[in-house]
């Protein structure tokens, strides 16, 4: 025993003294700290990030060991470890440089990809509101209200509606909305300004603690810019008497502290023949505070509000037989106007070298009103088939989380932990789903009543590198209490009903060498259910789940050409079942999916950059017999890609793609949606040192194309018999829009 004892303290002794680590600052040239600069260590593959202060601590050091500084926008440093620079402080300056992908290093932290998309944000920026969920892989959306409702989103197999699958947030804000009026997670991104968008993180699948609830198919966290260099005056205009103006102004700039507002209107008729008469007003104002020591604070506020006309989506027969028009309509009174107002805070205090608290803060106020028809006179032969959807929301919130590294004297090891507790509380009145004509007359009132849905939750995830392996384990604890007050029923009532869910998670990852990354991850997700299923006592689910699993790879041989790919499956216990447009309930049971990723993104030269992903997927229902278990509009395989410019002789812009199959519309594939193939396209020139003017086309090539699709039921006036057939809403034509620019 007593010769165990003594070599393990041999053990423990040796492991010190051989044990080092290289600290030290990293700041820009005017020696301001900069945060979340990757070191890297190209021999062990340890790895750490910057912190508020520019600060990092990376252990495992070794004589000969190759140090890689990296960061978007600055060059990369690289040098080797000498025996004097063991147990050092350093003082690492970056300089500014343009964004390329060889600023990007792989390395054994969940997500990395992000960071790839993040390159194409930096060379290719996101142009319109439209486009910022197309910049994550293999994301598909539609839009079926010329830009007032929220887009329709698919990925990975998923027609997620509005939202219902994926979780989205805004700086740490939640922008799905539970129990929705018109959809269940309804996800509209519209109040993003796309000049302030900074970076985008995304992870497809339910493999994260730190993401709650409609994190089934995966999630998008943007985060818009903490301060501004320039001041922005931006005009566009295009066909279809399109006006866009954009404005980004600095109010202050100081030592520790800078402000800044932004605005942005939206006016258009769309392409269809009943104007559209759009209109969108944007304001966000920011103020940041950080003393690059231990502490930063970001305040900011947001309003938006719009306002609109919509053709809807149309028959296929009526525009095969010339009653109307590919931009026509049967009601063109749909349309309606929608709000929010956002106040949130986001604060990061960094305790000492090793602990760090980030906490923020939320309130938003939000309206919706939406006039549809989708089936035209199928329920009402005389009046039409309209309905209002109306909502008046408030939504509070609040997160913590605790971030522990340990200082660990031992070979190859790193150690840390996250720990958050949060909540969310929505109240919203006066929900309601009624028929009515002209959006004038309110005809019935189906559904009617108050909202009250809290959302209690805490997570902790764990990180434990040793040599090549990296391990996460992670585990999220959801309550919920959902309340509804019927205001159609007979005597007044609470309904409540309450739930809890517990969602573990594990990921791994190995690093083969410091060019290839290869991972699994296994999670439990769900996505809530809407408040008036889970009161009613349906025999519905309240927390349906969903049991995901990914193994794939990343590989980087050369230091501008990056491939990724990933085998998954994801199987979800049961499909959302609360139909919003019919105040009904549809039970689709259980389902699954599995499929493959593949993507590549390459630098030729410093100017000119390429990427492409491609997504196949199967996805079926478990309950129903085979031909009978298609999973409506669930796309089978997408593709889209882009190649772009940036920094060649003034010039920048790219051309993009996007591509999605021919797609089952129904349950037994009888009626099919049909695919496309559309490429849009953007040149910019810089005419003088701050001014620049450009073009952008969406639909180049003027193919004609169906946006969204849908298999309905419907009658037109005078029709006999009801059919069911496609309804669609037809993709833009060609459409042309300038633009100029100016910076100061």
């Amino acid at each position: 025993m007593k010769r165990i004892l003594l070599f393990l303290v041999f053990m423990a002794l040796c492991s010190t003294a051989f044990a080092h680590e290289i600290s030290g600052t990293i700041t820009t040239e005017n020696k301001t700290p900069i945060e979340g600069v990757n070191i890297y260590n190209k021999n062990t593959g340890g790895y750490a990030y910057t912190n508020v202060s520019g600060y990092f601590e990376l252990d495992d050091i070794s004589e000969g060991d190759v140090i890689v500084i990296s960061g978007l926008g600055y060059e990369q440093q690289e040098f080797t470890i000498t025996s004097s620079q063991l147990d050092t402080t350093v003082n690492i300056v970056l300089k500014d440089a343009a964004v390329s992908l060889d600023q990007v290093v792989l390395v054994s932290k969940l997500n990395v990809l992000s960071q790839y998309a993040n390159v194409d944000i930096k060379t290719n920026p996101i142009k319109s509101a439209q486009e910022i969920l197309r910049k994550v892989p293999g994301l598909i959306i539609g839009q079926h209200a010329g830009g007032g409702k929220a887009e329709q989103i698919f990925l990975r197999g998923f027609d997620i509606d509005h939202g219902t699958d994926i979780s989205i947030t805004t700086d740490g804000l939640p922008v799905n909305l539970p129990s929705h009026a018109h959809g269940q997670g309804y996800a509209d991104l519209h109040f993003v300004i796309p000049e302030t968008i900074g970076n985008i993180d995304f992870g497809k699948g339910p493999y994260y603690a730190d993401k709650g609830n409609f994190n089934t198919a995966g999630y998008i966290e943007l985060n818009t810019k903490k301060s501004i260099d320039d001041n922005l005056i931006k005009i566009e205009a295009g066909q279809y008497n399109t006006l866009r103006a954009v404005n980004l102004f600095k109010i202050s700039e100081g030592e520790n502290s800078s402000a800044y507002v932004a605005s942005e209107l939206v006016l258009t008729d769309g392409v269809f023949q009943s104007p559209q008469n759009f209109n969108r007003l944007n304001v966000l104002g920011r103020y940041n505070f950080n003393n690059y020591e231990d502490e930063e604070l970001t305040l900011s506020f947001s309003h938006f509000q719009s306002r609109w006309d919509a053709s809807g989506q149309i028959p296929t027969r009526a525009v095969e037989q010339g009653l109307i028009g590919r931009f026509g309509a049967i009601d063109d009174t749909e349309g309606g106007s929608t709000s929010r107002s956002n106040l949130w805070v986001n604060h990061t205090k960094q305790i000492d070298e090793h602990q760090r608290i980030k906490s923020k803060a939320f309130l938003s106020k939000y309206d919706f009103e939406l006039y549809s028809n989708f089936t035209f006179f199928l329920e009402d032969p005389v009046n039409g088939d309209q309905i209002k959807q109306k909502e008046s929301r408030t939504i509070l919130g609040a997160e913590s989380v605790y971030n522990r590294t340990f200082h660990i004297e031992d070979h190859n090891v790193q150690l840390s932990f996250d720990a958050g507790l949060g909540f969310r509380y929505d109240d919203v009145n006066d929900v309601e789903l009624s028929c009515t004509k002209n959006r004038r007359e309110t005809l019935e009132r189906i559904a009617f009543g108050d909202i009250d849905e809290l959302n209690g939750y805490a997570f902790f995830s764990g990180n434990y590198k040793t040599k090549k392996w990296t391990l996460n384990p992670g585990l999220r604890l959801d309550y919920f209490k959902f309340g509804y007050v019927d205001f159609l029923a007979d005597s007044f009532e609470t309904l409540n009903e309450t739930q809890t869910i517990l969602s573990p998670k594990f990921n791994t990852i190995f690093a083969a060498s410091s060019d290839l990354q290869l991972f699994a991850k296994l999670g439990y997700g769900f996505h809530s259910n809407d408040a008036r299923v889970v009161t009613a006592n349906t025999s519905e689910e309240t927390l349906p789940s969903a049991f995901g699993a990914d193994l794939g790879a990343i590989y980087k041989p050369a230091d501008r050409l990056v491939f990724n790919t990933a085998l998954w499956t994801l199987f979800s216990e049961q499909e959302f079942v609360y139909v919003g447009d019919g105040g009904i309930v549809e039970p689709s049971g259980k389902s699954k999916r599995y499929g493959i990723d593949f993507g590549f993104r390459y630098q030729i030269t410093d100017w000119l950059f390429v990427n492409s992903d491609v997504n196949y997927t199967v996805a079926r229902s478990v309950d129903e017999p085979d031909g009978q278990d298609f999973i409506p509009l669930a796309p089978d395989f997408t593709s889209t890609g882009s190649i772009s410019v940036k920094g060649l002789k003034g010039f920048s812009g790219g051309l993009s793609y996007r591509f999605v199959d021919d797609r089952p519309a129904n349950e037994d594939d009888s009626i099919v949606a049909e695919g496309y193939f559309v490429t849009d396209f953007n040149i910019n020139y810089d005419i003088a040192k701050n001014w620049s003017i450009g073009l952008a086309v969406e639909n180049l090539f003027d193919v004609e194309w169906n946006e969204t699709q849908f298999a309905t039921e419907t009658r037109l006036f005078n029709e006999a018999q009801p059919v069911e057939e496609i309804t669609f809403t037809p993709g833009t034509p060609f459409f042309l829009r300038a633009k100029i620019a100016v910076t100061f």
